[in-house]
């Protein structure tokens, strides 16, 4: 039955409506197979890992030159932060300090330099150990450091 309404709008009534399709639920399994083949080859592929000795302790040293001093615009081993840094079979020893005792980053720097070594492909483990003697000095900066900071 149709009713023409005074706007010209038409109005049909209907006994019932078909109900719409349902939703296609795709199972994980057929949604992650095409994801996991995609990336298989990816994952398979390990790191490049320097060579031993001098490329690793290159890589190690460009991996702290990536870390900065959060008061001083400049990265921790042109800052001479780092005392020290020892490779052997994969396994890194830094010996670092930090400008003071009571430096804002004192907990939390040890622990950046740790991951971020760590994270350089050929490194095993890696160790830090701050120590304070002889205690850091504006001495011990680069010369790069000292031109970023004016004091050259």
């Amino acid at each position: 039955m149709t009713d023409t309404a005074s706007e010209g709008i038409k109005i049909e009534e209907v006994d019932s409506v078909p109900p719409p399709p349902k939703a296609r639920v795709e199972t994980a399994s057929e949604t992650l197979e095409r994801k996991k083949d995609y990336l298989e080859g990816f994952l398979s592929q390990k790191p490049a890992a320097p060579a031993e000795g001098g490329d690793l302790q290159e890589a190690v040293i460009a991996a702290l030159k990536e870390i900065f001093d959060p008061e001083i615009p400049v990265n921790i081993y042109d800052l001479g932060l780092i005392y020290n840094v020892e490779v052997s079979g994969g396994h890194v020893v830094v010996t670092m300090t930090l400008t003071t005792p009571h430096c804002p980053v004192a907990e939390s720097m040890p622990g950046e330099v740790e991951l971020r070594v760590g994270a350089v492909p050929g490194v095993g483990d890696c160790e830090v150990n701050l120590v304070w003697d002889p205690p850091w000095s504006p001495e011990n900066m680069s010369d790069e450091a000292r031109l970023e900071l004016g004091m050259l």
